[in-house]
């Protein structure tokens, strides 16, 4: 089944009892049981929701995994699949990764005696002077956010099998559509459904995929005993987002193409961060590992003054957090995602106070950039 096919008929598709088209929203918290443990396949919703399931099934399918599991954000699913781990167990982590990872990683599970090491993955051998007696996982964000380092997933999913580590994978700025690290030798990946998948700026969802038995048993007893599962509302929500995603994410790649063609070309830009671009480090590992280069774009204007006059007169670029959304939105990561990342981190990085990220949406190209050049003018 291709893409633009699984997107419509993967996972679960109408209701067998009514013939609808759709799969219902089932908003119920128990099930009639006829005797005590026989049960149609559901007793309680935080433990199975058919919506739910059915979201989980086409999460599944999409990046050709064994199992899947919905959660109430992407924050949620990242804090369960850490919580496969043990007090004095150690995780290699993407250094420039998502401003709340990073929180929940040094703020949070630190806490509980799980330990983190940030380094930059794109170069492996990073990530083998990483390894502690300690260490049980690989953790990356490909492309990272915010900005777009790759790291070769076949390559550090291959070494970390060879150290008995498990490969974690955030794919939210790709999707299922453009890459899926499952097929690539990744143990789990994430997503924060929020964005893309859901696509539309109404519902806060996370969602993984594991690539087996041992694994789906394992996060489905986190999150049944931990309860951070998605409603079942906002589970439709994200089915109907998906049946979109394959045209969604071809159209913002059209758009960025021709907005970073603009951007190269503007004086008052000096530094450019999009895969696509062929000067982008490791952009034939991107080209190699995902079908499409996405709709994030990073660039740097020199200086907070000046970004945040392009803050003051973008029109069609709406400032806000998030990404992935029909409308463009536009931000700047020092002060806004990455903000909990400490000053000197953030600048060891190059997450300057002059980055602006911009998450390109399907509105006219023309429209944006004629946006972006009053605004940088």
């Amino acid at each position: 089944m291709k893409k633009l096919t699984k997107m419509i008929h993967g996972g679960i598709t109408g209701d067998e009892q009514t013939g609808a088209v759709n799969v219902p929203v089932y908003q119920v918290s128990t099930y009639k049981q006829d005797r005590v443990g026989e049960h149609k396949g559901y007793e309680y919703s935080r433990t199975g929701n058919p919506t739910r399931h059915a979201l989980e099934e086409l999460i599944k399918d999409l990046e050709e995994g064994h199992a899947g599991f919905a959660f109430g954000s992407g924050m949620a699913a990242i804090s369960a699949v850490m919580m496969l781990f043990s007090s004095g167990d150690h995780v290699i982590m993407t250094d420039d990764v998502y401003g709340g990872t990073y929180r929940v990683m040094t703020k949070v599970l630190n806490r509980l005696g799980i330990e983190s090491t940030f380094v930059d993955t794109s170069n492996l051998d990073n990530i083998t002077n990483a390894i502690q007696s300690n260490t049980k996982a690989l953790y990356v964000e490909t492309p990272t956010n915010p900005l777009l380092k790759i790291t070769d997933i076949e390559a550090s999913a291959r070494l970390a099998k060879e150290n008995g580590l498990l490969t974690i994978v955030d794919n939210t700025f790709s999707t299922p559509y453009w890459q899926t690290p499952l097929t690539q030798g990744a143990d789990i990946v994430l997503h924060s459904a929020t964005k893309y998948i859901g696509g539309h700026s109404d519902v806060v969802a996370g969602l993984v995929a594991v690539n087996s038995q041992e694994l789906a048993e394992d996060l489905h007893f986190v999150q049944n005993s931990t309860g951070g599962v998605l409603g079942p509302q906002d589970s439709w929500l994200l089915i109907r987002g998906v049946k979109t995603l394959g045209l969604r994410m071809e159209a913002h790649e059209r758009n960025t193409k021709e907005i970073v063609h603009f951007l190269k070309e503007h004086p008052a830009v000096s530094k450019i961060y999009y895969p696509g671009l062929e000067e982008h480090p490791n952009h034939e590992i991107a080209k190699r590992q995902a079908t499409g280069f996405g709709g994030m774009v990073s660039f740097d204007v020199g200086s907070q003054e000046k970004a945040d006059q392009v803050l003051s007169k973008v029109k069609y670029f709406t400032l806000a957090e998030s990404l992935g959304a029909v409308e463009s939105l536009i931000s700047v990561p020092a002060r806004m995602t990455h903000a909990s990342i400490p000053a000197d981190r953030r600048k060891e990085l190059g997450i300057t106070d002059g980055l602006i990220r911009i998450s390109v949406g399907i509105e006219d190209a023309d429209d944006l950039i004629e946006d972006l050049k009053q605004a940088l003018s």
